[in-house]
């Protein structure tokens, strides 16, 4: 079998690193991008190559943005008394995706982990503290993932931000919509049970 051109195969590497491919999936993403040039590889291309060079993160919030304070931190109708504490952008995104918050952001980069060496100034916290010093946020939400990382940083957050005044609050954990008892995990049953309410 005769091997594919250098820059063909170069962009298949580079295609196998992305998260969810492969580099089966790389292969088969590339040759649909090249037999669609015109239409899409074309595209595509200047569509990344404008991100490389105006994407930044958000002063702010730590969102991705082409300015230098993202859309949201700007949006006069957000409520600018709440703040979302999230991991990472794409928890932001899927937060956004819902459209069930009106509120603000705030973007940590990660989480804490003692053994990858990830303390708190490797984190937007100390932002975040500095943020809530204005005075004028009411909630802060911690947002993070139920993981052992997740809850030690939203413990680290809620002790470093207690003295703010404002109301610390979590998200709920438990039975997703549509979720069936017998496939979820002890954790998961656990947590909706205590967090169970009035029917």
């Amino acid at each position: 079998m005769a091997r594919n051109p250098t820059g063909i195969e170069a962009l298949i590497e580079m295609m196998a690193r992305l998260p969810g491919l492969g580099p089966r999936s790389a292969r088969r993403a590339v040759l649909h991008l090249v037999r669609k040039r015109g239409a899409m590889m074309l595209p595509l291309a200047q569509a990344m190559e404008d991100v490389a060079r105006n994407a930044r993160e958000c002063l702010r919030c730590g969102n991705i943005s082409a300015h230098d304070i993202c859309p949201i931190c700007t949006d006069p109708a957000r409520a600018s008394g709440e703040i979302c504490v999230v991991e990472d952008v794409a928890d932001l995104w899927a937060l956004e995706r819902g459209g069930a918050y009106r509120g603000r952001y705030h973007v940590l980069g990660g989480t804490l982990s003692a053994l990858d060496a990830i303390g708190p100034e490797d984190l937007r916290i100390p932002q975040l503290v500095s943020r809530l010093a204005e005075g004028e946020v009411r909630e802060v939400i911690l947002a993070l993932n139920a993981t052992v990382e997740g809850q030690t940083t939203a413990h680290y957050i809620a002790e470093a931000v207690q003295d703010s005044g404002a109301q610390i609050t979590t998200l709920a954990r438990g039975v997703p919509v549509g979720g069936e008892l017998d496939y979820l995990d002890d954790g998961t049953i656990m947590a909706a049970l205590r967090a169970r309410k009035a029917f």
